[in-house]
């Protein structure tokens, strides 16, 4: 899995890219803890379910279902106040299923585990994608407050939190260009 970190600066740099720079600190605490719950699924680990398990890690809430299901969530539990079916309705439940989704992606993008059930529970075959140039994050504290965890973080830098910049800054670039006087303070 890539770190909490990680996925967190994802889902912020989605609700940039998306417009949503000028939103409530609720939007942006919501979009990094939909963007980490997928990782709950760790607890299964104490629970003796199997990595390999649907409801094991990896398995059923990193699927696409369960991120339709939490942005469903999120978007009528959290931000009752916007219309139900309106059009910045149904732009925060695809930002909030983009931004849980972001969390397998990533994690497919990994060089350990046993994969990503995306399509749990209608299929609970497991997916990297062809190239896995990510470390993979140690479960647990005592694993990643070392230098297995340092090393981690440096992969991470380069393969996620470098490209997020580039894209930010490309965007706000493309954004001023587009709409002078928008990058100004």
């Amino acid at each position: 899995m890539a770190t909490i970190f990680s996925h967190g600066i994802v889902a912020i740099a989605l609700g940039r890219c998306l417009g949503y720079s000028g939103y409530s600190l609720k939007l942006w605490v919501w979009s990094v803890l939909c963007s980490i719950l997928p990782d709950v699924d760790v607890i299964s680990f104490a629970m003796g379910i199997p990595y390999e398990h649907v409801w094991g890690h990896r398995g059923m809430t990193h699927s696409l279902f369960f991120a339709i299901l939490l942005s469903l969530l999120v978007v009528l539990g959290v931000f009752r106040h916007v219309p139900v079916g309106s059009r910045n309705w149904w732009k925060l439940c695809v930002y909030f299923f983009l931004v849980t989704a972001s969390h397998g992606v990533l994690d497919a993008i990994t060089n350990g585990g046993l994969g990503i059930a995306f399509f749990a529970p209608f299929d609970q075959t497991r997916y990297f994608f062809p190239w896995t140039p990510i470390e993979v994050s140690p479960i647990g504290l005592n694993g990643f407050v070392s230098a297995r965890g340092a090393q981690v973080l440096v992969s991470e830098f380069f393969w996620i939190w470098v490209p997020v910049a580039a894209l930010l800054a490309a965007l706000q670039v493309w954004r001023s260009r587009r709409m002078p006087g928008l990058g100004k303070t």
